[in-house]
């Protein structure tokens, strides 16, 4: 009897309990191909992903429909999740600045209370990123996918500690060469 109670049914309910994301549709474009017969048309969608507890990706998906283009990109976007460290789970721990191409991202942490200062594609993934209070700058690019590869190359980086202090969870230390 007690062996009933592990066959596929309760697979699904597990499966379910893991924490959902929420996504945010950043820009769809419109792309057409020309052939023989005329013009035909596709659709690009950019996605991004997030549970709003430090954990965001972004994707991209192409279709002939609008739907499944923002389904491929959502599938995409959450198998490229990262992780984030949130201070008091609302804001940035330090300063970052993250590049692609030719777009160019500052980041900067805030007091409570300031909420999140940014441009559309870094609203979106600092939204889906659970930060409250940030203040940031998008440099040299409108361009919505190089905004948010830059933001997320940002938040990716992380900076050692002026001390020791921190080589215990982090292999190299500036300072483990010198003692």
């Amino acid at each position: 009897m007690a062996r009933d109670d592990n066959r596929g049914g309760n697979r699904r309910n597990q499966r379910d309990e893991t924490p959902e994301f929420a996504d945010r549709l950043v820009a769809i474009n419109r792309v057409s191909k020309t052939v023989k017969g005329g013009k035909r048309f596709g659709f690009a969608a950019l996605v991004v992903v997030g549970d709003q507890k430090g954990r965001v990706g972004f994707g991209k998906g192409k279709a002939k429909e609008v739907p499944e283009a923002i389904r491929k990109a959502t599938e995409q976007a959450k198998r490229q999740m990262i992780r984030v460290q949130l201070r008091e789970g609302r804001t940035l721990h330090h300063d970052m600045e993250g590049r692609h191409g030719a777009g160019r991202v500052v980041m900067r942490t805030a007091p409570e209370g300031t909420g999140i200062i940014a441009g559309g594609p870094m609203r979106a993934v600092f939204e889906m990123l659970g930060i409250k209070d940030v203040v940031s700058k998008s440099i040299g690019t409108q361009n919505p996918y190089n905004m948010i590869r830059a933001t997320m190359d940002g938040s990716e980086k992380r900076i050692l500690a002026t001390c020791c202090c921190s080589a215990s969870r982090q292999e190299s230390c500036r300072h483990s060469a010198q003692a």
